[in-house]
């Protein structure tokens, strides 16, 4: 176990293969267990039945952008009413809740290698439930600025691209954050959309149907400029990937 801690301590400079072999050390610590609960579990998944039943589902939201929104309706929310996004459609299965609120703040800020394989899991496992159509030909992640990403010790939305992608079979491709942002905390969705705005290139063509991907989704700003630098690489059908949306009142 003490072997196990010393590699979590260093868990912001891990690599890929890093987060891989901490991954399997874990398992091998605690075989069969639910990483919430960490009761038995006889699936070969990393939860147990009870626990994946309980997590912040996001069953009611907006048909086009995924926001939770008060009923179970599929209709459009306020602001695609008013304006619809420059993706197609958000792929978003989990709302920003409770255990999984508390899995990406380990992922994203802590760099937990462990909760970073069990957020691929879920998305993965999400994303399988809301594919009525055939999946896109590539993957492009909503890139940090390499300045930000130096500071955080990794780029957690490429990360997460690179592991669906593996998982998949769907290509990785790479955008580029040509503008050092201020960060989107605390600012209204008029000035995150702003903030973002122009900040993404993608430097390649891309193939007509691409997703573009996120960790979190709170107004979608980010994933709305990257969808506009993709169209105009390329992609004529644009959907938005994250592993969790920001519920109504927090957005």
């Amino acid at each position: 176990m003490s072997k196990c801690k010393c590699l979590l301590g260093k868990s912001k400079k891990l690599s890929s293969r890093s987060l891989q072999y901490v991954d399997h050390l874990l398992k091998q610590l605690l075989p069969g267990r639910c990483d919430f609960c960490l009761a038995p579990s006889t699936s070969s998944r990393s939860w147990c039945n009870a626990c994946f039943k309980t997590l912040p589902w996001n069953n009611h939201a907006c048909y086009q952008c995924a926001e939770p929104i008060p009923d179970n309706t599929y209709s459009l929310c306020g602001h695609c009413l008013k304006q619809l996004p420059a993706y197609d459609i958000a792929r978003v299965g989990l709302r920003y809740e409770g255990e999984v609120a508390l899995l990406i703040q380990r992922f994203k800020f802590n760099a937990d290698p462990r909760a970073g394989v069990l957020l691929v899991d879920l998305m993965h496992a999400s994303l399988q439930q809301l594919f009525p159509q055939e999946l896109p030909q590539a993957l492009v992640a909503v890139p940090r600025h390499p300045q930000r990403a130096k500071e955080f010790g990794f780029d957690q939305a490429q990360w997460l691209s690179q592991q669906l992608s593996k998982r998949m079979g769907i290509p990785c491709l790479a955008a580029r954050r040509i503008r050092s942002t201020p960060t989107q905390r605390g600012l209204d969705r008029s000035a995150r959309l702003r903030n973002v705005q122009d900040a993404f290139v993608v430097g390649v063509a891309l193939p007509p149907h691409v997703a573009v991907v996120d960790d979190i989704m709170t107004t979608g700003a980010s994933l709305e400029g990257l969808a506009k630098a993709c169209r105009i690489a390329g992609a004529s059908r644009v959907e938005a990937w994250a592993a969790a949306r920001t519920p109504l009142a927090l957005s």
